[in-house]
Formats: structure tokens, C-alpha cells, sequence
């Protein structure tokens, strides 16, 4: 999800408004109604309907990262974070920077890891407001894991909303993060994450 990972290094994208699902292009590629790999591909999905894989990006991508979207990134997205190991980041960072996204850690709790998203957010999303709305706990790949709901209003002036769900796996994090406009294309697509969350199992 661009809006969140990717293109949080430019969440001014200049995508256009609108993809509708199944559009393919130098930047997209189709994503059908089937089980498919995610991100360093040991995490398997199956959606409900056709979505748009984004392109990995050469100096922002990271392996275990990959982002989806049904409508353009700036509208609604989905992001797989697949086997992040303790000591990394989701995101390319340069040490200069004055604000960093923290590392992730093997032992960190789910509250560290949601404050974690919420610092990916402001410092690299543009957020200008950040609401937890609930941090609970939800099973996982077959392991016990966390769910966290959140809103965040952006420099555009558009609230969005949010819901990842994740877990510590052998020391390291699986995720699936769903954010997009609050208002329709919120509603839209969270069954589409819930039949994704519902399906994901891990590559042996």
C-alpha cells in the first residue's frame, strides 16, 4: 500500500484518482481471485476479487513488503509485511535523517509494534493527527496476534482509517495493514481484508 510503506516517501502521489481493480500497467499488475504469494513469499493470500500489486520501487522497496490497491494508493490499499526480522525496518531510511521509524524488535509487544506503525505514519505518511481506536488481541497464522484499529488525517485533508492485523512469529512479524478514505472506500474493502486476513496461512 503505497499510502502507507511505499508511498509514504511521496504520499503526494500523483497516481490517478482512480485504478478500478484489474488495471495492469507499468506500475500495476493484476492480482486475480487466487492464492498468491506476498511479499518475501512466504506468506500466502487468497483474495476475494482482483486487486492491483504495486510495482516495487528500487530504492524504497524492501523484500518483505509488498503493497495492493484497489483504487488508486491515495484512496485505499493493503500492505503484507512478510517475515520482518528483529533489528529491521519497514521502510529504507538514512541514518541522517532527523525523525527515523523505529526498528522493529523480536520482543517488542503489541503496543510497541501498533506505536511503531503510528511513528511510520507521522514521520514518513505525513500524518497530522493519529487516533487509536482499539488494540486488541486476535489470532494470527494459527498464533495468538493483535488487532489494531486506527484513523489518521493527513496533509490532503482527508481522514483516513485503518485495521492491522499481525504477530511475532519465530521471532519475526507477519502483518497485514488495510487503510483507505474513510468515507466508502473504508467500508468497501474491509470484508475484502477480513476474507484476506481469514486466508493467509504461511509457506512451510
Amino acid at each position: 500500500m503505497r499510502h502507507v510503506l511505499l508511498a509514504l516517501a511521496a504520499l503526494g502521489l500523483s497516481a490517478c484518482s482512480t485504478l478500478g481493480a484489474g488495471v495492469s500497467s507499468d506500475y500495476y499488475s493484476l492480482v486475480r481471485p487466487k492464492a498468491v504469494s506476498v511479499g518475501d513469499g512466504s506468506l500466502v493470500v487468497t483474495p476475494q476479487r482482483p486487486w492491483n500489486r504495486e510495482r516495487q520501487l528500487l530504492f524504497d522497496s524492501v523484500r518483505w513488503v509488498e503493497d495492493w490497491t484497489l483504487n488508486g494508493p491515495l484512496l485505499d490499499g493493503m500492505t503484507f509485511v512478510t517475515g520482518l526480522k528483529s533489528g529491521r525496518y519497514l521502510i529504507r531510511q538514512r541514518r541522517t535523517e532527523d525523525r527515523q521509524v523505529p526498528k522493529f524488535r523480536s520482543d517488542m509487544s503489541a503496543p510497541e509494534i501498533t506505536a511503531m506503525l503510528e511513528s511510520l505514519y507521522r514521520v514518513r505518511g505525513g500524518a497530522v493527527d493519529f487516533r487509536t481506536l482499539s488494540l486488541q488481541p486476535r489470532q494470527f497464522l494459527g498464533t495468538n496476534g493483535f488487532q489494531f484499529d486506527f484513523e489518521h488525517l493527513d496533509s490532503d485533508e482527508l481522514w483516513r482509517r485503518g485495521r492491522a492485523v499481525g504477530a511475532v512469529i519465530d521471532g519475526e512479524l507477519y502483518l497485514i495493514l488495510f487503510d483507505a478514505a474513510r468515507s466508502h472506500y473504508y467500508g468497501n474493502a474491509i470484508g475484502d481484508f477480513e476474507a484476506i486476513v481469514a486466508s493467509a496461512r504461511k509457506r512451510r
